[in-house]
Parts: C-alpha cells; structure tokens; sequence
C-alpha cells in the first residue's frame, strides 16, 4: 500500500503548485485502506468479503464556495481538480475565512499493541464469527434470531494543500457487534454489545463471556415487569454516560452545527452555565489508544483535547477550520471524513466526562424511588432532545438497588439534563464500541467514556401509570 502514496508525492505537489493560483485554497487527500466485512445471521453467514479500495478527493475553495471531487482512479487527478474549481467558482460570492494552522510535513502511524487482523486468515475471522453466533444460540431455547458482526479496516492517508502541508498517517480499525432475540409468546426482548479497537485483534477474541451476557440478558428480560412509566431520579453507569455525552451533548458542541443555526448559536453561548460546577466534558483526538484518536485531521490540522464544559459552563466547541474562521475561535482538529467519497464535516474524536468525587454507592442514596440504567440498546437525538433505551435497569428503593425491570427508555432535554446532574461518580470507563453518524457518514470511528451520574427529573417511559 505504501508504493502508491509514495509515488505519487511529487505529482500531487506539482499539481498543487500549478492550481493553486486560481483559487483561495485547495487540497487532494488520496486514500488507500483494505477491509473485511462479516455477517453472520441466525445459523448462515451473509456476508463474508474481503475488499480493496485505492480513491481520492479534490476540495477547492474560492471566495467561501467550496468545490468538491471524489473519484478512484489517479490518472485522472488533474481533471478532477478542474472540476473542484470550476465548481467552487460557481458557487463563490462572499469571503474565503479559514482559521490559520502551520503546514506541516509529517509521518504517523498508530501502532498496533498485539496482532494485525490484516495477518489473520479470513478463515480464522468466520470461525470467531462461528462461535460467538453458536454462544448466542446454545444460552438459552428461548432465543429466536442471533447475529454476528465482524469488521476491520486499514487506512492509508496522504494530504497535500496549497499551504504546504504534505502528511501521511494510517490506522487499524476493528469492531464487533453482536445481538440476541429471545420470545415467549407475544414478549420480545433484545440483547446487545458492541466492543471495537484500534489497537490489537486479540482485542476481538476473547469476548465469549461479553456475548453470553448479552443473549442471557435477553432471555432474563422476558420475565421481569416492565417498569412504570414515571419522571424519577436516575442513575446511569458509565456506558449510559458515554452515550449521553456523545450523543445529547456531543453534537450540539460540533460548530457547523451553531453556525448554521443562530438559535442553537445563541443557546451555546460560550461561557454558559449548563451543569454543576463540578461537570467536567471533553473531547479530543490528542490522547492515544481510542478509537476516534489520531495525529491530524482530514485538513491536516493537529489533533487537539478540547474541554467543552468547565466547571458547568461552556468554554468552547468543536471546530473545522472553516467553522473556527467564521466564528473567530481556534481550530480543534476536528475534520473528519469517513472516506474518500466524503468531504470532511465537523465531527466529534473522543469525548467524556471526567471522573468526579462521588463513591458510587453513595449515588443510590436517598433515593426513596428511582431508576438505575446500565449499558444501552439504542436510542435517538432529535436537536437537543433525546431518548435512549437502557440495556438492563433495576428500581432503586429507599437508597438500594431493588427488583429489576425492563422496557426502560429515558428522555429528556440535553441542557436541562445536564443542569439536573446530582451527583458525578468517582468511577470511569471508556466505550470504544462508537460508530458515529452523520451527514451521511455513518460508522466514524469514536471513543465515549464518564463515570456513573445521578440525575433528577428523568422521564422514563415504560407501562403508562404512576407508580406509588
């Protein structure tokens, strides 16, 4: 993979430097990265490839309107640049305003810890497939559809632009998801995981307790009383927190979406207070060994840690440099593009809470009636309200964790949630299972992480009734 970017350098410069004139800004980012996908579903494997992809993309920017070309075949590179410009200057009419960054030249590939799947015989990926779909059906007869979902991608990147960046660097991406289905009678109960890594296949391997967990949650759901619908206080784990910081708050603080937006704009003012003082969010590409961790982003920009929330106000967002330069703020690394069919959008890397003080038991305390979520099913944002379903939940009574229940959903408001939050736990965890979508790209690799919370005024749905 290495002797295609490599060979093409001295190309990719000299078109560069002949183009350049005619527009504000442009930059070629050539792709190279080879994959596995499987497939396994009930007791048949539906999917089983093995693929190569070689492509590019041309962006050019001339007086704020941006010209775009996607295409897989290098030899006709300078016709897919034409193309870009001709169609940035039928769209330009205002100012180009791109935040500076120094141009660099640079190297960087993010290492394996253990082996590389790419080493590994497609054989040998279907007989882990194999056993985890044979873990899944033999838990329990109760249990009607299973699947397995195996994956991995290698990316080779090289970005030149007319600033003078010229950068290569290339990553292993891997993940796996697994799904049970369990019925008895008309009552359907699911149960989920999803693991990922950036660092070793042997990361993948040993995970049958994982799977047997999650078809036996299944099966243990069909026989507990779903819970009451009510708004309680609640107390989620870790992977419930990383999933709310993504996904309810995460988005809000990605900056094409305030700029193009002078509501949301107005509502995520910088400096704002939007949770406890003790609330500490983040979100950066900078900390190594995650799955959303990398050296630059897909306009060559460095990769940063950017704190969004500091002791319960907004100190800042995540940026492209097109969004930083229309809002006069620093860029954060944050570009991102699943391929090369895509130009880059402003996307979140790794994002958390930091841990707080809290010991977790003392977050059930005093809780007379409530709710304890662990890990996630599914769930939706719709601007800043979501609703997510909860993998497992029990009741909390008079400050212990009481009967288990299922069908439990929690809704709410982003902002108002974040304002609600009693307590921050002194546990942490990091979720490397995330898939991001957005814009059309979904599955971008991202981390999650937090510790347990609690937070009043949950709406949690279930059997419509007040309970108590």
């Amino acid at each position: 993979m290495a002797t295609l970017l490599a060979d093409t350098k001295g190309l990719i410069a000299d078109l560069i430097h002949r183009y350049q004139s005619q527009v504000d800004f442009l930059t070629i980012r050539l792709e190279e990265s080879e994959g596995t996908d499987i497939l396994l579903r009930g007791g048949k494997i539906e999917t089983l490839s093995e693929g190569i992809s070689i492509g590019g993309q041309v962006r050019a920017c001339y007086k704020g309107g941006w010209g775009f070309a996607s295409f897989n075949q290098i030899s006709g590179l300078e016709d897919q640049i034409e193309t870009a410009i001709a169609a940035a200057k039928l769209v330009g009419e205002e100012e180009t305003v791109l935040a500076p960054v120094v141009p660099v030249q640079d190297s960087q590939v993010l290492r394996l810890t253990g082996s590389d799947p790419r080493q590994i015989s497609l054989a040998a990926k279907k007989e882990l497939c194999d056993r985890y779909g044979e873990i899944l059906r033999s838990t329990s007869g109760l249990i009607t559809t299973v699947s397995v979902r195996y994956s991995d991608s290698t990316q080779r990147v090289l970005i030149a632009t007319s600033e003078g960046t010229l950068l290569e660097q290339s990553w292993v991406d891997m993940e796996m998801r697994f799904a049970a289905t369990a019925r008895n009678g008309d009552t359907v109960q699911t149960g989920r995981e999803t693991t990922g890594s950036r660092k070793a296949y042997e990361d993948l391997t040993g995970l049958d307790e994982q799977v047997r967990s999650a078809a036996q949650r299944a099966v243990n759901s069909l026989a507990l009383a779903p819970v009451q619908g009510n708004t309680y206080t609640v107390v989620i784990d870790p992977i419930l927190t990383g999933l709310f910081v993504h996904e309810a708050f995460g988005h809000l603080s990605e900056a094409d979406m305030a700029y193009e937006n002078p509501d949301l704009l107005e509502v995520m003012s910088l400096g704002r207070q939007f949770g406890p003082a003790d609330l500490q969010i983040f979100d950066g590409a900078a900390i190594a060994d995650h799955r959303g961790s990398y050296a630059y982003d897909d306009e060559g920009t460095p990769a940063t840690v950017t704190q969004l929330i500091q002791d319960g106000r907004l100190v800042g967002r995540l940026h492209s440099r097109e969004t930083a330069g229309k809002l006069g703020e620093a860029p954060t690394g944050n570009a991102r593009c699943l391929n090369y069919h895509y130009a880059p959008i402003v996307r979140m890397t790794n994002t958390w809470i930091e841990r707080g003080k809290t010991p977790v038991a003392d977050l059930f305390s005093e809780i007379q009636q409530g709710v304890y979520a662990r890990n996630w099913l599914g769930g939706m944002t719709n601007g800043e309200m979501f609703t997510f379903t909860a993998g497992e939940a029990w009741m909390i009574r008079n400050g212990e964790i009481a009967e288990p229940v299922r069908d439990v959903t929690l809704s709410g408001n982003a902002f108002k949630t974040l304002t609600d939050i009693e307590a921050i736990g002194d546990d942490f965890f990091w979720d490397e299972s995330g898939g991001c979508g957005k814009g059309g790209q979904s599955g971008l690799p991202v981390g999650c992480g937090g510790p347990s919370l609690r937070i009043r005024n949950v709406v949690v749905g279930g059997e419509a009734g007040d309970e108590g």
